[in-house]
């Protein structure tokens, strides 16, 4: 499918073999691709409908160099895209034609493990699972889990604020992030936060975590490690209807129960989890909920009575008590490989991602039933349930004339009918190129410049990722602001007033 992006600058691309050689001056050696087929791996990211090779691709390995390409950029008015591990659901990583792809997958160290104040200082290219992995002998782990945590990247997680199945207690990423080192567009290098929880002036965190790569470069991260809990332990729940899932969700938290997780899955998700992985999930169900207690035991044993009670309650058709650890983890393993698993049962498909409130979780599943109908396209759905955060994998075959168009059609619905329950575009995979021409949904124009203000004082030029996130491009100059960087004055040729 064609998406609208920014139009080729082609005085750059005259350019490109003189930026290439540029770029090879600060990144020697086997840092900098540029034959078309060797940067074939780098023209999509998880959301692979879309598909576009970059000028060059750059792999710095130190702060030092991404901070002379980003200078070099800037001065020559070359776009750059920042990408991780490239797992993005968003179209976040896409490169364009005329622009430089900078890969941070060489920034894979640990820096520091400091204990005494629970916190990690980590490279942005190392995984999410290793963080845990690293603090694991004594007893710690990082708390947000997405479902790509083997494969995705720390830096990754905060450019899109991403969270898991355990954000519901323990938060998404912005709350369990400190600090960063951040570079700027211009080559300035920042360092934001820090390892204390709080910190003076603006929540500039706040601001750089899910900003897309729109800011700057994250080269440096301080993530906050807990300690885990005594006891945890899992129930599996199913219902003969999705609807009465949803019910059981808003009453256990409703009823101020925070479960460490509670995941839910629908009829078509848990067969193809059940032939991939095997956990034993119930096949005669609709729904099933996995919920996770965590916390002293005698706390877990009386809340796993309570939830069981509000289970029954809502007509829960089996309820299974994990029994040890591993059989936790065995719950866990097919929610964690149901994206994968739906993989196997349809030639394609769209993994949408948008929230709302708990309580519109009924309303929200039989209007995605309804639109299933319309459309005439199966749907699986995998939710992170507890926070009202949407999973609906629209299952489809790129092969089959205007069924991609159709299944775009049905995932656009699907997210304004997020916003029309009360909730929002993105849950944590981000806006994007996805969810970027949705943005009209939900926030006013007057909103969505106000959000671009911000982006100017960050890159006045526009050259960080451009044409992801805001469905209408402006020049900073467009937006009332006037930018000197340098003695210099952005987009000279433009008329002020």
């Amino acid at each position: 499918m064609a998406i609208m992006m920014p139009a080729s600058d082609q005085a750059v691309l005259d350019r490109r073999d003189a930026i290439v050689a540029a770029l090879r001056a600060i990144v020697p050696g086997e840092g900098v691709i540029d034959s078309a087929a060797e940067m074939l791996p780098y023209e999509s990211d998880g959301l692979m409908a879309y598909r576009q090779p970059p000028m060059v691709v750059v792999l710095p390995d130190s702060t030092e160099q991404v901070s002379k390409v980003l200078k070099y950029c800037f001065e020559q008015g070359i776009k750059v895209v920042p990408r991780g591990s490239g797992t993005s659901l968003s179209g976040g990583a896409l490169p364009l034609a005329d622009g430089v792809l900078l890969g941070l997958g060489k920034f894979k160290r640990i820096r520091e493990i400091d204990f005494d104040n629970r916190v990690v200082v980590t490279e942005p290219g190392v995984t999410n699972l290793a963080i845990s992995q690293a603090v694991a002998h004594a007893g710690f782990y990082y708390a947000p889990d997405p479902s790509s945590q083997i494969a995705c990247s720390i830096g990754g997680n905060v450019a899109e604020n991403s969270g898991g199945v355990h954000c519901l207690k323990y938060g998404m990423t912005t709350n369990n992030v400190l600090g960063c080192e951040i570079v700027l567009m211009s080559g300035e290098i920042l360092r934001i936060g820090g390892k204390s929880a709080e910190n003076a002036g603006y929540d500039l965190m706040g601001i750089i975590t899910g900003s897309e790569g729109l800011l700057g470069v994250i080269t440096e991260i301080t993530v906050r490690i807990l300690q885990k809990p005594e006891t945890a332990r899992a129930l599996m729940v199913g219902f003969a209807e999705v609807e009465a899932a949803g019910e059981c969700v808003a009453r256990i938290i409703g009823a101020g129960i925070i479960p460490g997780g509670m995941e839910m899955m629908d009829k078509p998700a848990i067969h193809a989890a059940e032939a991939f992985v095997h956990a034993g999930y119930p096949l005669d169900v609709e729904a099933l909920l996995i919920i996770e207690l965590d916390g002293p035991g005698v706390e877990v044993d009386e809340l796993i009575g309570r939830v069981e009670a509000i289970a029954k309650g809502c007509g829960s058709t089996t309820l299974q008590i994990s029994t040890s650890e591993a059989e936790r983890n065995l719950f866990w393993a097919g929610r964690k490989a149901a994206f994968p698993a739906v993989g196997r049962i349809s030639p394609d498909y769209l993994c949408m991602d948008g929230t709302i409130p708990r309580g519109a979780l009924p309303k929200a599943l039989a209007r995605i039933r309804d639109l299933s109908a319309k459309y005439d396209l199966r749907v699986a759905n995998v939710f992170h349930a507890g926070d009202g955060n949407l999973h609906p994998l629209i299952l489809y075959d790129a092969n089959q004339p205007g069924e991609m168009e159709r299944a775009e059609a049905f995932g656009a619905d699907i997210l304004r009918c997020c916003v029309e329950l009360g909730g929002v575009l993105t849950g944590e995979h981000g806006v994007g190129i996805e969810k970027r021409d949705l943005m009209g949904e939900m926030f006013s124009e007057i909103d969505l410049s106000q959000q671009q203000r911000l982006k100017c004082a960050f890159d006045a030029q526009g050259l960080l990722n451009p044409g992801k996130v805001f469905p209408t491009l402006h020049r900073c100059a467009e937006l009332g602001r006037v930018h000197v960087h340098g003695g210099r004055l952005a987009f000279p040729e433009l008329p002020r007033f």
